[in-house]
C-alpha cells in the first residue's frame, strides 16, 4: 500500500522524447551565480559540511509550530518545493534558509579557537504566496503535478550560505537520461539513529536507476510510474527519510572548470518502508516542469 510521507531517493526517468523548447530564464539566475557553494567536497551519506547545500531551506507549519518540508531556493524571491507539502497554503508561514543544524544559533567547523569555520546565523522569512501545480491532487495515490512555489516577502540577498540552485534549462540537461549517474539527495529528514528529523543536514550520493527498474518494482505494487516522474536509490541505510519531501534531487553539472548544481527533482512519495533494500522512492521531475515553474514566477 502507498504511503504518501517524506523519504529521499532516486529514480530520474527517460521517456525518449527530445526537449527543444526554448525556457525564459530572465527570472533565474546565471550559473555564474546559481548552483555554486563555497565547500565542494566529495562525500558519502553522513552530516553535511557547514556551507555546503546553501540553497537547500525548510518550510515551518503554523499548526505544529515546527519544520515539516523541505525545499530549494531557486532565486531572490522563490522557494521550489512539493505541492503535497503546501496542500494547506495558510498553514505554511514562514521559509528558513541559512541553517545547518536546528538546534544552534550558529554551526561551526573546526575545534581551534580562531581558526573554526563559522556560518551566519539562519534567517526566517514569512510566504507571501503559495502557487501548486493544478494537476495535483492529494486524494490520488500517485501525485503527479507534486510541484509548488512559494514566493517570499522579502527579497532574500545571497551569501556563502544561502545561495540559489540551478535549474536544468538547458537542452543538454532537459535531454539527458541521467541513467548510471550519481545525483545527491540532502536535507534534515529522519536518519537511522532518530526518532524525529535530524537537527543536522544530511547528505548522500547514490546511483541513479534506470526507469524500467523503477516502473517494474511499482507496478508490482500497483503503481504507475509516470514520465513526469523521477527515482532512484534503494541502497539499505543510505535514504535520507521523514521531513525530506519537496527537498531536491541534485545533479553536479560540469563544464570545462565550471561545476554547478542543479536540481533535477522534488522529493515526491515512497512506499512506507524507509531507506530499505532495492526500495526507490519517487520525484517529481523538474524537467517536466520547467515551462510552468517560469510561467508563475513573478518579478
Amino acid at each position: 500500500m502507498l504511503r504518501i510521507t517524506s523519504f529521499l531517493c532516486i529514480l530520474l526517468y527517460t521517456s525518449g522524447v527530445t526537449f527543444s523548447t526554448e525556457i525564459n530564464s530572465d527570472l533565474l539566475p546565471g550559473r555564474d551565480v546559481c548552483g555554486i557553494q563555497v565547500n565542494q567536497r566529495i562525500y558519502g551519506g553522513q552530516e553535511a559540511d557547514i556551507g555546503e547545500f546553501p540553497w537547500l531551506v525548510l518550510l515551518k507549519s503554523r499548526s505544529v509550530n515546527k519544520f515539516v518540508c523541505g525545499g530549494a531556493l531557486i532565486n531572490s524571491r522563490y522557494v521550489l518545493t512539493a505541492a503535497h507539502c503546501v496542500t494547506d497554503r495558510a498553514d505554511i508561514i514562514s521559509v528558513r534558509l541559512g541553517e545547518h543544524n536546528t538546534k544552534t544559533e550558529q554551526d561551526c567547523d573546526g575545534d581551534t579557537p580562531g581558526l573554526e569555520y563559522c556560518s551566519d546565523s539562519p534567517i526566517d522569512v514569512e510566504v507571501e504566496e503559495i502557487t501548486s501545480h493544478e494537476a495535483f491532487d492529494m486524494d490520488n495515490d500517485i501525485l503527479f503535478g507534486d510541484v509548488a512555489l512559494i514566493r517570499l516577502k522579502t527579497v532574500v540577498n545571497y551569501t556563502d550560505f544561502i545561495k540559489p540552485v540551478c535549474l536544468p534549462i538547458s537542452s543538454e540537461l532537459q535531454n539527458k537520461a541521467f541513467s548510471g549517474e550519481t545525483v545527491t539527495l540532502a536535507g534534515w529528514g529522519r536518519a537511522q539513529t532518530t526518532a524525529g528529523m535530524s537537527e543536522k543536514k544530511l547528505k548522500v550520493e547514490l546511483p541513479v536507476k534506470s526507469n524500467q527498474d523503477c516502473a517494474t518494482f511499482y507496478r508490482q505494487r500497483d503503481i504507475q510510474v509516470a514520465g513526469s516522474q523521477i527515482c532512484a536509490g534503494g541502497e539499505r541505510g543510505k535514504n535520507a527519510c521523514n521531513g525530506d519531501s519537496g527537498g531536491p534531487l541534485m545533479y553536479r553539472d560540469r563544464k570545462e572548470e565550471e561545476e554547478n548544481w542543479v536540481t533535477v527533482g522534488i522529493v515526491s512519495f515512497g512506499l512506507e518502508k524507509c531507506a530499505g533494500q532495492n526500495v526507490p522512492v519517487v520525484f517529481t521531475r523538474v524537467t517536466e516542469y520547467l515551462e510552468w515553474i517560469v510561467d508563475n514566477m513573478k518579478p
